[in-house]
């Protein structure tokens, strides 16, 4: 009977642990030659040299860069179709206009009766650039501007209304009692140009009085906080050329010609028209 070999329990895992660091003492004894070296003489091969590192290093720097140029044209590319889209149509009309003619008020509003696109009743808006902002004042116009204005007077009841996100008003009214209780909502009303001011006229002991005067077709008109321009509606397409110069002239009195730089006139979806003041 040949040799018989008995294994006692646990030798597997001890032995298979010992052929495992053999194999690693075998892997760190690797050797390449090279060149110009006698016989028998070896040099452990320990990895990439540092000139190959810095190779790779570089060309992990240029791959990044070229990475990096990528995002840049993708970024460029999706700016460029975000710029807004104006149809044929639109582009037809621009031709019609002179844009470096200053037009008189008449001709004006006849060449924007010709720009009109559709059945919509548009807007016509008047843009005032000023020498600075401060500019603000009170008007109510011949004939209005086409839209009802909604009054409210801040109460307690209003107040709950607006924390909740609920804004159903154009003009607010306050009496100077109630100027502290609306400052937990000035963060809500003042970007939005809603909060009672003194300037405006919205804050007034007669609270009432004043909202019949809006109500009546009053309106409150100021250049913005930060910019010298002011935005004004002056009434609808439907109410025809001569009712609309009448309340562009009476903007352009109650603003004074000395606070105007330059107006353009415009309807909703036309493009705009320089005008002489």
């Amino acid at each position: 009977m040949g040799k018989i070999r008995v294994k006692t329990l646990g030798d597997e895992n001890l032995e298979q642990e010992e052929k495992n660091e053999v194999k690693k003492r075998h892997e760190a004894k690797k050797t390449v030659k090279a060149p110009g070296m006698k016989g028998g003489e070896r040099v452990a091969s320990v990895g990439p040299t540092e000139e190959e590192l810095e190779a790779l290093e570089v060309k992990e720097t240029q791959e990044k860069e070229v990475v990096a140029e990528e995002k840049k044209e993708v970024k460029k590319t999706q700016g460029k179709q975000k710029k807004a889209f104006h149809s044929q149509k639109y582009q037809t009309l621009v031709t019609e206009v002179d844009k470096n003619k200053l037009y008189p008020l008449k001709e004006a509003l006849e060449l924007l009766a010709k720009l009109q696109r559709g059945k919509t009743d548009e807007t016509v808006e008047l843009h005032i650039n000023t020498p600075s902002t401060g500019v603000s004042g009170q008007i109510t116009l011949p004939h209005g501007t086409g839209k009802k204005t909604r009054v409210a007077i801040a109460s307690d009841a209003l107040i709950v209304e607006i924390e909740k996100g609920i804004i159903s008003f154009d003009v607010l009214v306050a009496a100077p009692e109630m100027m502290p209780r609306l400052a937990k909502v000035a963060r809500v009303l003042g970007p939005k140009g809603l909060m009672p001011n003194p300037k405006n006229g919205t804050i007034n002991p007669k609270p009432e009085e004043v909202a019949k005067k809006f109500e009546g077709g009053q309106i409150s008109f100021k250049t913005e906080t930060k910019a010298p321009i002011m935005h004004l509606t002056v009434g609808k397409m439907s109410f025809g050329a001569e009712k609309l110069s009448e309340n562009i002239d009476a903007f352009i009195a109650a603003i004074k010609k000395q606070n105007i730089v330059n107006a353009t006139l415009k309807s909703t979806m036309s493009p705009g028209l320089k005008i002489k003041v």
